[in-house]
């Protein structure tokens, strides 16, 4: 949990130096048109939940099922983000506990429970999750459609 908060502080630390560089620059550059579209506040921020996975009880019995369980765990992540509900996943290094981060872009961790309970890593506990609720940059919700723009190759 350390080196999530660790991460979590470094992102924070980077958007305020932007924000310093911003505002240093003299330039007004707010957008109310799109602070409303992505949903933001007066600080550009809103509320998302964060869900850590963690390895979970379940080991796959065989090389096949474990494949199947990352291409649905994977397809739900795409559906998902197509859908505009997931901000931003990734995996975490390797270690014995974090496996990675999903940040949606839902209000309520109840919200964020029903789209996790479709999954089927987690459905069946390869991955254990908790859920915090978190505030951040309203432009995260922009990172996919970026993303789509500079991914060479699909999962």
């Amino acid at each position: 949990m350390q080196k999530t908060m660790k991460n979590i502080l470094i992102l924070f630390s980077a958007i305020l130096f932007a924000k310093q560089i911003q505002a240093q620059s003299g330039k007004p550059v707010y957008d109310s048109v799109l602070a409303k579209k992505l949903g933001g506040d007066d600080y550009g921020m809103k509320s998302y939940v964060m869900v850590l996975l963690k390895t979970g009880t379940y080991k796959a019995k065989t090389n096949g099922e474990s494949d199947s369980l990352f291409r649905g765990h994977m397809d739900n992540i795409i559906k998902l983000a197509n859908e505009g509900k997931l901000a931003l996943a990734g995996p975490f290094g390797k270690n014995d506990l974090y496996r990675g981060v999903f940040i949606f872009n839902v209000k309520t961790i109840e919200e964020a429970k029903e789209l996790t309970s479709k999954d089927p890593a987690i459905k069946i506990n390869l991955f254990a999750v908790d859920y915090l609720p978190w505030y951040g940059s309203a432009a995260v919700t922009e990172i996919n459609s970026i993303h789509k723009t500079i991914e060479k190759k699909t999962h």
